[in-house]
């Protein structure tokens, strides 16, 4: 029977593809040999949250639901190995029942761990790296059924290359993470003006263990969110159920998808109604478990593009992005988000070698988006911007080997697991060149 894959935002889809559901790791890599043998392309799916045609299988698509457990915590060492098909949120609870914890995460968890950090997936830091750092080890199936095992001390190169591959070098079976132990994070969020935000940007970038912002078009004010550990003894104070609800739930998404219709119909409107909305979230502060704080719900439809930028770098970036956007005549009513993070060794992780800066741009779904995309990726190309590799971009193989030191040794890796390219589609043959 054939199915038909679609992705979260509706960017990207396809039909007549064959799907398997391997219940076991034997099972997956017997799938995978049979696909590879019979000159089959072969893609593992995860919840379909990129933007990109990353995840799109042309011929056989797996879903890894059947690997979908803690099979191992160690509370001791805080090393835990889970199934690739783990979504995030069953994993953040897993891990609360045995008083363990992500170092760090990105805002949404509605990701699988091997979607999450195949595409290199990232929240904030200026001290921490994005998820992909904090794998111990994976188990990697390749085109010939095989089965390695990864780590910085066994077959290190691939370990190296697989921890963000896109999915290009076979289909992870699991992964064993790094863990912490159990942590309370007091949450600050309040909107300031965007000139003190963007002058003291290092300082509170530093100043916290995890600060990002968003900025509405149009307005001069940024929506900041601070979140630090608490001292010992400090306990829980989480957000009042009511209060929750009407910030999160009704303002952040249902409020904020009527603005959008409005944005739609009456596009000058937009500046009153971003003013408006950058004012409407008041200032919050609470104290609750790390997942709980990081992770929230995102329940309108968007279109996304992220880069990467050189940190020091980031305040000019976004003067340039504002003075395009107030001399474009255009309007946006979906702010700007801006993130940190620490260096890393990973070879595809768009914080390799260099600390590093996010900025993403939405846009609402029903109204275009590639004159701002492309207005945007210009002005970071001269900063050796990196895409997300889940988020909207155009770079092909030439753009991302100028900006990667080590695309080529990825690619080396790739011709020696996928000779065949069992695992490529459109998307890689794009960004890796074949």
């Amino acid at each position: 029977m054939s199915h038909t894959f679609r992705n979260w935002s509706g960017t990207e889809a396809a039909t007549g593809v064959e799907v398997l559901r391997p219940g076991s790791v034997d099972e997956l890599a017997a799938a995978v040999k049979a696909a590879a043998e019979q000159g089959k392309k072969l893609k593992a799916v995860g919840s379909g949250h990129s933007f990109t045609g990353c995840a799109v299988p042309e011929q056989v698509m797996v879903r890894l639901d059947g690997l979908s457990a803690i099979t191992n915590a160690d509370q001791e060492s805080g090393r835990v190995t889970v199934g690739a098909g783990t979504g995030l949120r069953k994993l953040n609870a897993g891990l609360a029942a045995f008083d363990l914890a992500m170092a760090n995460l990105g805002d949404i968890d509605k990701q699988t761990i091997s979607g999450a950090i195949s595409t290199g997936t990232h929240g904030t830091g200026a001290r921490l790296g994005g998820i992909a750092t904090q794998i111990a080890a994976l188990d990697l199936v390749t085109a010939d059924g095989s089965i390695l095992h990864c780590s910085s001390e066994e077959n290190a190169d691939v370990f190296n290359a697989a921890r963000v591959s896109v999915g290009a070098l076979g289909v992870i079976s699991s992964i064993t993470l790094q863990t912490v132990p159990a942590y309370l994070l007091r949450a600050q969020e309040m909107p300031l003006p965007l000139a003190e935000v963007l002058d003291g940007f290092d300082q509170l970038a530093d100043g916290n263990d995890h600060f990002e912002f968003y900025w509405f078009p149009h307005t001069d004010i940024a929506l900041t969110k601070r979140n630090n550990r608490v001292a010992a003894g400090v306990g829980p104070s989480p957000v009042n159920a009511i209060r929750g609800w009407v910030d999160d739930e009704l303002l952040s998404n249902r409020v904020f998808e009527l603005t959008n219709r409005l944005a739609m119909r009456r596009p000058t409107l937009v500046p009153r109604i971003n003013r408006l909305a950058s004012r409407a979230l008041s200032a919050r502060e609470y104290v609750d478990a790390s997942y709980k704080v990081f992770c929230s719900e995102r329940n309108v439809l968007f279109r996304e593009s992220e880069y990467a930028v050189p940190r020091e770098h980031v305040v000019e970036v976004l003067h340039r992005l504002r003075r395009w956007i107030d001399d474009s005549g255009h309007h946006f009513p979906f702010p700007i988000e801006v993130r940190v993070a620490a260096a890393d060794d990973i070879w595809l992780s768009t914080a390799s070698g260099r600390d590093t800066a996010y900025i993403a741009i939405h846009q609402y779904h029903r109204l275009p988006h590639d004159h701002y995309f492309q207005a945007f990726e210009r002005i970071v190309a001269e900063y050796q911007g990196r895409p997300h590799w889940g988020k909207l971009h155009t770079l092909g193989a030439d753009d991302l080997r100028a900006r990667y030191p080590h695309f080529d040794d990825f690619l080396a890796v790739r011709d020696r697991v996928d000779p065949g390219r069992t695992f490529s589609n459109p998307y890689t043959r794009k960004v890796f060149g074949d």
